[in-house]
């Protein structure tokens, strides 16, 4: 079981992320002791969304294309309206959640995060939640949608909003921990 010291973690964003949700857990894992790299599309910097504006920009350390999953014990995927509609139109993010999915490592999705995991068809059958107004998006992918702070099955940790964030973490750093997870087709 690894540490979470020694914990290797992606997170995958791009511009019109919630600002919180990317600066949170990269901030909160990074304390934990944990090394924590953001991947874009191109790997240039990315401009986050902060309650009604455009927010503080978002370093990257590389660009999807040069991510290797083997590298990462985890993948965080913040949330926000723009982010993840419009990572979810780009196949190589797409394929990066299936490859963290598939090589058993924890995943990690907040507020509108989980339309990824909808994209990625890896909900059916799973425990998730999410922000409100995707909860027909999940169900519709057979996910077994439920309002709770947090849900995880099988290390994947979804979480609904901002105010869920110290849990989501928590939960994140706890299932890093266990190692990886045993997927069998849900």
């Amino acid at each position: 079981m690894p540490n979470i010291k020694d914990a290797r973690i992606l997170i995958l964003s791009t511009n019109g992320f919630e600002q919180s949700e990317l600066e949170v857990p990269r901030d909160q894992l990074r304390a934990k002791g944990a090394t924590v790299h953001v991947a874009t599309p191109d790997g240039t910097p990315i401009k986050g969304w902060d309650e009604d504006n455009w927010g503080r920009e978002a370093e990257a350390d590389l660009a999807i294309s040069g991510v290797m999953v083997a590298d990462y014990d985890a993948l965080v995927l913040p949330g926000g309206q723009i982010n993840p509609d419009i990572l979810r139109t780009i196949p190589e993010a797409v394929a990066l959640v299936k490859a963290f999915h598939t090589a058993g490592k924890v995943i990690g999705a907040i507020c509108h995060g989980p339309w990824m995991l909808v994209e990625a068809d890896i909900v059916k059958g799973r425990a998730v939640t999410s922000y409100p107004s995707i909860k027909t998006d999940v169900i519709n992918a057979g996910g077994l949608w439920e309002d709770s702070q947090v849900a995880c099955d099988k290390g994947i940790v979804t979480s609904r909003n901002p105010g869920d964030l110290d849990a989501f973490v928590s939960k994140i750093a706890e299932e890093i921990e266990e190692g990886t997870h045993n997927r069998q087709a849900a």
